[in-house]
């Protein structure tokens, strides 16, 4: 039987990165894959290119009229809806770590028969993960975060950021608005060892910070627990950590009131954006940003310095072509086992997490 995945739409504003990419659905198709795409102008490849390589072209979200047996592939979550859910997606799910409304996603699922494999949770035999944003994340986190610095100083808030067609572009126009260079800007990365810290620090690397000024903190430098006073100490504070349990936090509203004048932070970026996680570590705000809007303001008490979060949840999306073509490509070697997701590890672990994460979600709405 040939193996069908329909690749839907993304809805999410802005969001133009893709989880299939031309190259990737045609390593499909030669290995005997039946690929649908849905039309989509906000996505960076044209609709043309995937015909190109023998996808079959649908109308733009159709996929709930889909046969259930073809899986539904993207990326970020679907709108909130109370429709049920009959089809198996694979995308992020963003439901597993009790952020708001986790809940009621899953039991849309429940209600429909239908089921998820979130893309953050496809582990390798290591635990690690098959495929992810993460250097891109942060690459692209540390060029917003410049930005936003940039913007401080000159008395304005950062206003709409849009994708760059490449990283040399991104590159030369953050140099360029930092006055040439970011020479004399100093940054901490905590999470500075995983994919999305390197990230992070090869952008601030290629714009031009001393090597010095670029703090690199991961767990040994984190261990005995926040807050951290060297936090407040730099220009930009980067956090890129995978957050899993609940952990001490690096920052508080009273720590940076209490520093007062002092403090030189000026630019907190939360890579992670756990922003509704309850374990949250930087709970000095409560709202994600946007491309439109990409920083907010730390309520602070009156007189101490202002200080601004940039926490966008789909920061590679300013570069979109080139975070596809790396997740996409990274995420092949398990889409070829599809076929076989009943007996291949990747997707059957991701299939009884689940069903936990289900059951956790049914249980605690009847109560």
């Amino acid at each position: 039987m040939v193996q069908r995945l329909w690749l839907r739409c993304e809805k999410k504003e802005f969001e133009r990165r893709s989880a299939l990419t031309p190259t990737t659905a045609k390593k499909l198709i030669d290995a005997g894959f039946e690929i649908i795409v849905e039309r989509d102008q906000q996505r960076i490849f044209d609709d043309a290119e995937f015909e190109a390589v023998g996808c079959q072209l649908v109308p733009n979200n159709t996929w709930p009229g889909a046969p259930i047996d073809i899986p539904i592939i993207g990326l970020k979550e679907l709108p909130v809806s109370d429709d049920p859910l009959p089809h198996t997606h694979i995308q992020f799910a963003h439901c597993y770590k009790n952020q708001a409304g986790w809940t009621s996603v899953l039991d849309r699922f429940h209600r429909g028969g239908g089921m998820v494999y979130d893309l953050e949770f496809l582990t390798d035999a290591t635990g690690r993960r098959v495929a992810a944003f993460g250097f891109h994340a942060g690459f692209a986190g540390a060029a917003a975060g410049a930005l936003a610095l940039a913007a401080q100083r000159n008395g304005r808030r950062l206003g709409r950021l849009e994708p760059y067609p490449n990283e040399t572009a991104m590159v030369n126009h953050v140099k360029e608005v930092l006055g040439g260079s970011g020479q004399g800007v100093k940054a901490l990365v905590i999470g500075a060892l995983g994919r999305c810290g390197r990230g992070a620090v090869d952008l601030l690397r290629k714009i031009g910070f001393y090597e010095d000024d670029i703090l690199k903190w991961d767990l040994a430098e984190t261990a005995k627990g926040g807050p951290f006073q060297g936090i407040l100490d730099v220009d930009i504070f980067i956090n890129c950590i995978y957050l899993s349990s609940s952990i001490p936090p690096f920052l508080t509203g009273a720590q940076i009131n209490a520093a007062g004048q002092s403090r030189r932070l000026s630019v907190v970026v939360d890579v992670s954006c756990d922003t509704t996680n309850p374990f949250n570590p930087i709970p000095i705000y409560s709202i994600n940003t946007t491309f439109s809007d990409p920083t907010v303001a730390v309520p602070l008490a009156d007189g101490v310095p202002a200080l601004s979060v940039v926490s966008i949840d789909h920061l590679p999306t300013l570069l979109p072509r080139e975070a596809s073509e790396q997740f996409s490509n990274d995420l092949l070697p398990s889409l070829l086992e599809l076929p076989e997701r009943r007996s291949a590890r990747v997707w059957t672990d991701a299939e009884k997490l689940f069903k936990e994460k289900l059951s956790e979600a049914v249980n605690i709405r009847r109560v």
